[in-house]
Formats: structure tokens, sequence, C-alpha cells
């Protein structure tokens, strides 16, 4: 997609969202964007004088085809933040070119998000990453994934070059993981790795991961936070573990497993979501 086609695809989105959102909510200002991963669908639920907006209802806005990925934006209050909350993202595996991946990161940084939150479930690598606990990210590894930022610069976003010295806000993160300890969860702090999918890894591969350094890996997350910190946004993130990677156990991997341990364990993730509005922004 030229740049042009791509910046006009942009702000027509904002302003459709806007001037939805205007109906409902006059002068509403977005403050913190969430991206739902698995498990936290129904939080969307939670927001009061939700505005709700399917991705289907955006032009050019891609449409996710995994189970359990709706796919809407959700527009209104919750614990006392004003948020908007993307229920469902796109992969690129899913056959998606990367900008369009990260379209709806760069819509809520147009919005003006201050503060992104971006949450997934994830295989376990390092030891205390058990299935069912959560992982506060520290840093990540994109090194096996595409940059979002590959092609033409959009200078209304960021820099040409911009720095990724500290991608997840370590304040913050710091701040999720004791108060997340301290609330009774089973909260640790790691790398991230991204890779592409679909297919889950070998185990030779995760030996591999993490040998450099990787804690917890999925299929998301990474480049979206490299979109929003070239925006200028401040980001965080929280992987929930929902079972142990590639031989580090005597079970086989299955997309069953991942929805059954997000599900088991979506209410302590909703617990630490509402930490970290409540207590920690």
């Amino acid at each position: 997609m030229k740049k042009t086609e791509y910046e006009e695809l942009i702000e027509r989105s904002v302003d459709l969202i806007k001037s939805t959102v205007e109906k409902t909510l006059p002068g509403f200002s977005f403050y913190t964007g969430i991206v739902l991963g698995s498990g936290l669908g129904e939080l969307a639920e939670k927001v009061e004088n939700a505005v709700s907006i399917s991705f289907r209802d955006i032009p050019g806005l891609a449409v996710s085809t995994v189970e359990g990925h709706k796919g809407a934006f959700v527009i209104g209050r919750l614990y006392n933040k004003n948020v908007i909350l993307m229920q469902g993202r796109v992969h690129f595996y899913e056959g998606y070119e990367m900008q369009l991946v990260v379209l709806p990161i760069r819509i809520m940084a147009r919005l003006g998000i201050k503060h992104l939150l971006l949450t997934n479930s994830a295989g376990g690598i390092g030891e205390e990453n058990v299935p069912g606990s959560f992982m506060v990210l520290t840093d990540h590894i994109s090194s096996f994934v595409p940059s979002p930022l590959i092609g033409e610069n959009y200078e209304k976003f960021g820099p040409r070059f911009p720095d990724m010295s500290e991608i997840y806000n370590h304040d913050i993160a710091e701040k999720i993981y004791n108060k997340g300890n301290e609330s009774g969860l089973k909260v640790t702090k790691g790398v991230y790795l991204q890779t592409t999918g679909p297919q889950y890894e070998t185990p030779t591969e995760i030996r591999f991961y993490k040998m450099i350094g990787a804690d917890a890996i999925g299929m998301s997350t990474a480049v979206e936070a490299i979109a929003a910190r070239h925006a200028g946004v401040t980001v965080n993130g929280i992987s929930c573990i929902t079972n142990f990677a590639a031989g580090l156990s005597d079970t086989k991997l299955s997309h069953e497993e991942v929805k059954n341990v997000a599900d088991r364990v979506s209410d302590d993730f909703k617990k630490l979501v509402r930490i970290y509005l409540e207590e920690v922004l």
C-alpha cells in the first residue's frame, strides 16, 4: 500500500471513530489503549457507556480469522480511566501485510492515547513461567519477524530511526509486577520473543531462543509495541503463560490448550488489568 493511501486510511478511520464516539460520549478524550489477548475479551463488557465499533465497519481494517479474536474497538470508561479496547487482533501469519497488522495501533496513536497495554497468550520458556502465571514484559526480541517500520517512514508518527532502548516502560512494568504479586497473583518479569507462526516452535528452536535470552514466546505483540513506540506512546505488556514451550513438557501444543488455560485464568488476568488502570497509571 502506498504511503499516501495508508495515511488517508488512518485519517478516515480516526475521523469515523471520533464522529461515532462523539454522538454518545461528547468531548471524550482517548487516554489508554488496551489490546485484549486470549481470555480477556469479556473485559469489554465491563466498559461503562461503551461504544463498540466493529473492525468490519471501518473500511480497510483487517479482520481476524482466529477463534477468540472478535475484532472490534470498544470505547468508554473502565476502572475510572478513559479507554479504547481492541477486542482481538490480527496476526502476520493470517496473511496480512505488516502495515495492516499494526494499523489499529497507529489509529489509536492518532486518536491521542498516551498509554498502551499489550496483552497476549504465550508459551513459557523461563523456569518461573509456568501455565497460569503472568509475565510483565521488560523487553522483547523481534528479529524473527519483519519490522512494521520497513518502507517509507510516516513522519506524522516518528523519526526514520526511532530509539528502542526502552520499549516497555520500566517504571510502570515494575509497579505492575510488584502490585500484582502483592495481590496474590503469580507475576514474573521477562523478555518476550515474537515469531511469525502459525506453526508452534520446535524443541531445538526453543533451546536456541532460551539461549539468546527469551523467557516467553508468542506470535504477536512485539511489532505492535514497535509501531506504538515509533508514535511516542508509552507501552507496556503482559503475557498470560498458557503452556510450556515445545520440548519443555510431554504435552503436545495446541490452540485448544492455549484457549482453555487462558479462559481458566481470565479472572486473574482481568484483575491484573484492573491493577494497571486503577493503581499504576
